[in-house]
């Protein structure tokens, strides 16, 4: 989940078209087989990270600093980029080289917003917001080397067909194969093939192994989304008139990361979740170190979404918020709690097709903003700004 600050005047109804036509030939649906990189440059996504978005494609070196560190982990404490490079098979590389950015439907959406209401005017100026502004919310995967390696090392039940036929070769391939003694093959068979999930020391063997895929799939992530954003920006200052453009924040809600936990080395994992760091966590930030890690609480686009830090009991959840809150917003409106927007707002929703944009009637924000109550009692963020859609893709 991403929000981008654009500088431009309001757009018109014309110029909304122009922009998610544009992005629509860019990324369009059903998915291009085309090739956006070679299989080397898919290696080096998975070891450089945001940089390689950086030097491949143009992209801003500053809004790599709004990523969650700053778009790289680096593989050198878990066997470092030869052991990568032989980590990742040909086949995977092969298969990673399409759809590098893209978005597509379900729960996934580009969307034009604007800024409503600020919160918190001194750290929405730090952060780069005004009102009146217009700013562009994006949800979308972290490309298809993420997918094929979550599936590799974990055991995802979401398995299509195509995938399901790669995974029956490759993952005894990747880790039978590659067995050096009998246990490490028992071990392995525990690990990826029994339905079972076993301890694996982080200091082991295997352990390492495990964190260098993650690594290579988290850097991947960065540098697929950063790109996308470079190319959002650009079709945006040609439809929409935008002068510049800055990423707010990029909050991944599925994230796997070392962290101090009550004073000890631990992994976290945090799915359907964004991580909230303070400005003690972020002390050496060029950015953050004033507000911590910003973060999105996204409505849906029939309502309000807010952008937020964290608050001053983030601890309590491990330094974690929740990451939408459409599920509530939802169950709002089935049961009759949200009712329509009183001053009758509408989103402008275009699809994939060329049928004619479908005008959203909005809710009022009962549901969004009982989420963020709900956050807020906990002392978990703290709202900076608020967001009310204008048109978006889905």
């Amino acid at each position: 989940m991403a929000l981008i600050a654009l500088e431009t005047d309001h757009p018109s109804r014309e110029a909304i078209g122009a922009f998610f036509r544009m992005v629509r030939e860019r990324y369009p649906f059903p998915r291009s087989s085309r090739r956006e990189l070679t299989a080397r440059e898919v290696g080096r996504c998975a070891m450089e990270g945001a940089g390689f978005a950086i030097d491949r494609f143009g992209a801003d070196p500053e809004d790599a600093l709004a990523m969650e560190c700053c778009g790289f982990l680096d593989p050198e404490p878990y066997g470092g980029v030869d052991r990568m490079r032989r980590q990742l098979p040909r086949l995977i590389l092969e298969l990673s080289r399409v759809r590098f950015g893209s978005v597509g439907p379900s729960n996934h959406f580009v969307e034009l917003q604007e800024v409503e209401e600020l919160l918190d005017p001194a750290a929405a100026h730090t952060l780069g917001l005004r009102v009146g502004q217009l700013t562009l919310q994006y949800h979308a995967g972290g490309g298809m080397l993420t997918s094929l390696l979550g599936r590799m090392y974990g055991q995802r039940k979401s398995f299509p067909r195509p995938v399901k036929a790669v995974m029956a070769v490759q993952k005894p391939l990747t880790h039978l194969a590659t067995a050096r003694s009998r246990d490490v093959l028992a071990l392995r068979r525990q690990l990826y093939f029994a339905g079972s999930c076993p301890p694996v020391a982080r200091d082991s063997d295997e352990g390492r192994r495990v964190m260098l895929g993650n690594v290579a799939a988290m850097n991947y992530g960065w540098a697929f989304r950063l790109t996308t954003y470079t190319a959002l920006c650009d079709i945006a200052r040609r439809t929409l008139g935008a002068t510049a453009n800055h990423l707010v924040t990029d909050s991944p809600h599925n994230s796997i990361y070392e962290e101090d936990v009550a004073g000890s080395s631990a992994v976290v994992h945090r799915h359907n979740a964004c991580r909230a760091w303070t400005p003690a966590q972020m002390a050496a930030h060029p950015l953050f170190s004033t507000t911590g890690q910003p973060l999105l609480l996204p409505g849906t686009n029939r309502t309000s979404s807010y952008v937020c830090l964290p608050g001053d009991q983030a601890a309590a959840s491990m330094y974690s918020a929740c990451h939408g809150a459409g599920t509530l917003v939802e169950s709002f409106a089935d049961r009759g709690i949200s009712v329509a927007d009183p001053k009758g707002r509408s989103t402008l929703r275009f699809r994939y097709d060329d049928s004619a944009p479908e005008e959203i009637a909005h809710l009022d924000d009962r549901g969004v903003d009982e989420a963020l109550a709900i956050l807020l009692r906990h002392g978990l963020v703290r709202p900076v700004a608020r967001l009310r859609p204008l048109a978006g893709l889905t």
